[in-house]
């Protein structure tokens, strides 16, 4: 009984019973304490390898950096990369301290954030970093002001779009009380949703704390492995990597009863045995933060940091383009395809003809236009497919598309297809459709099309022969349909059943015949018969090259002799 009761007990410590839900998520990521654009394909090698796809990467955006086509740029390449981003927001540097943010501050930030195109539907947002240092919070920690500072941010966010995923900063769980630099993270809390402690003036009110909470949709968790940055993997509690399991219990025992997602949004060692780290990293992820489903993501501290204060957190060496043995460990570890809710939206545009021929192959294109956050790609298991609509489908018609091709967000592209019918008639409503997954994401208006026999053209042109031929272009110059060893009798000749065409669309139609240069009209197709006149071949095309030229007089006179 004791040792069935001693294994319950180090299994719930090991691995915690999940408690929520979420669809399938790579948790594996990485810090940048810079968003170089040209490491996010090392970045995507290290946390998409070895099955995994939809990693994370947690960015800095300081206030003085907030460009809106830097920003973009950055988006649009962790989209095509499949990298989720978590931003950090930041103010600016004043000597030794970090700016105080002001309530004020908030509208610009929202304006800036709510005017990029976001990778995945959640734009995770932490505001600010570790405030109960004072150096990060203007030389003097103050929760009441934190408190404040983050309700009007949290507010601004929501009230512009709900997809802001708002989360409090990260904190230093192994901080003391040594105010004004510094306070314990729990006091700090307590402070922020139970308001100062007994015998004190109410400095904030119930409802702020109570606002503040319900804007708050995940944990933002600094889980380090202390003291010094270099506890075991298997040590529990607060100043180790399950510091946020401290930190949840915490909230619960604060009266926070919302189950929040965590965010590990900081972690990992200081740089000690060439393999110490690594081998820890693997412990963590294989028995801690990958069998517990309140863990969302996992960035550790920090991706390449070539100076002091941070030059043994950084994964890569120092000087140079190689990285330390977590890197490798990292990437060859098993990992998830993720699976992240992503906005679609967009058109399917066409001008199509409405009537078509029997026996026929025509060439279209349909124009898709992405206005969402995905990029349309048959590698990402994105189609473009046709349905007929009404339940007396015939199969008279039948469609191949193009394979789709990095359709990015704001871009437009033309998509071929070709289409085939048959011998039958009738009339028919399509539908283009963009899926993914087999799952509708797009629906175009309806097409109406009706099918008709095949027309025939009475040309008229001077001269007699069985040797003409006639080719008939499209608008984009594509040749349709020919047909040669046509019979001209008293300058009249019949050309039967022409397909590929549609009818009251223009077309460009030659009429040829060897050593003569061709000719050309336009004609507009009706359904059943159609009449055209050409004017008289010329028998100038010595060299039957179609054209006259001097070539032709060369080829004349060689013939002379």
């Amino acid at each position: 009984m004791k040792k069935t009761l001693l294994i319950l007990f180090l299994t719930l410590i090991f691995f915690p019973i999940s408690v929520i839900a979420y669809s399938p998520n790579n948790k594996f990521g990485i810090s940048l304490a810079q968003p170089n654009i040209d490491q996010f394909s090392q970045v995507k090698e290290l946390v998409n390898s070895n099955g995994g796809d939809w990693g994370y990467v947690t960015l800095i955006i300081e206030e003085k950096d907030r460009n809106k086509e830097k920003w973009q740029a950055i988006f649009d390449k962790l989209r095509r990369l499949h990298l989720i981003p978590i931003i950090r927001l930041a103010t600016s540097a004043e000597g030794e301290n970090w700016r105080r943010p002001e309530k004020k501050d908030a509208q610009s930030w929202v304006d800036f954030l709510d005017s990029l195109n976001w990778v995945i539907k959640n734009r995770y947002i932490i505001l600010f970093n570790e405030p109960n240092h004072g150096s990060e919070w203007g030389g003097e920690v103050d929760a009441k002001n934190y408190a404040e500072v983050s309700l009007e941010f949290a507010k601004k966010l929501k009230e512009k779009n709900k997809d802001f995923f708002v989360m409090l900063a990260g904190f230093d769980a192994s901080a003391p009380s040594w105010m004004p630099g510094m306070e314990d993270e729990e006091t700090f809390l307590r402070q922020i949703i139970q308001g100062p402690s007994e015998g004190q003036s109410l400095s904030a009110s119930q409802s702020l704390r109570t606002d503040l909470i319900s804007l708050i949709d995940g944990l933002s968790s600094h889980s380090y492995p202390n003291p010094g940055f270099s506890g075991r993997p298997y040590a529990v509690g607060r100043g180790t990597v399950r510091t946020y399991e401290w930190e949840l219990g915490l909230l619960k025992e604060l009266g926070v009863t919302k189950e929040l997602p965590v965010f590990i949004t900081e972690t990992g060692w200081r740089r000690g045995g060439e393999n110490i780290v690594a081998e820890n990293f693997q412990i963590a992820f294989n028995q801690i933060w990958g069998p517990d489903s309140r863990v969302v993501a996992v960035t550790p501290f920090v991706f390449d940091y070539q100076g002091e204060p941070f030059l043994d957190f950084s994964w890569r060496k120092f000087n140079s383009q190689e990285y330390y043995p977590q890197y490798s460990t990292v990437a060859g570890m098993s990992k998830i395809k993720g699976e992240p809710e992503q906005i679609e939206k967009g058109w399917i545009n066409y001008r199509l003809p409405t009537d078509l021929v029997v026996q026929s192959t025509y060439h279209f294109k349909v124009k898709l236009e992405n206005l969402g956050q995905a990029v349309w790609d048959r590698d990402a298991e994105y189609q473009i497919k046709s349905d007929e609509i009404g339940s007396n489908r015939m199969k008279s018609v039948t469609f191949l598309f193009d394979d789709l091709k990095d359709i990015n967000s704001f871009e437009e592209k033309d998509v071929y297809f070709t289409l085939k019918t048959n011998d039958e008639l009738g009339n028919k409503k399509i539908k283009f459709i963009l899926q993914k997954n087999d799952t509708n994401i797009l629906l175009s208006d309806e097409w109406d099309i009706k099918i008709f026999p095949l027309p025939s053209l009475k040309f008229e042109t001077w001269g007699r022969g069985d040797d003409y031929e006639i080719q008939i272009f499209d608008i984009d110059d594509q040749l349709v349909f020919k047909k040669k060893n046509l019979s001209v009798n008293n300058s009249l000749g019949y050309l039967q059943d022409i397909q590929n065409i549609a009818l009251d669309e223009l077309y460009r139609v030659v009429l040829l015949k060897p050593y003569h240069l061709p000719r050309q009209e336009f004609i507009v197709f009706k359904k059943d018969s159609n009449k055209i006149k050409f004017k008289p071949l010329l028998p100038f095309d010595f060299n039957n090259d179609g054209t006259f030229d001097f070539k032709d007089i060369l080829s004349l006179i060689t013939k002379k002799q």
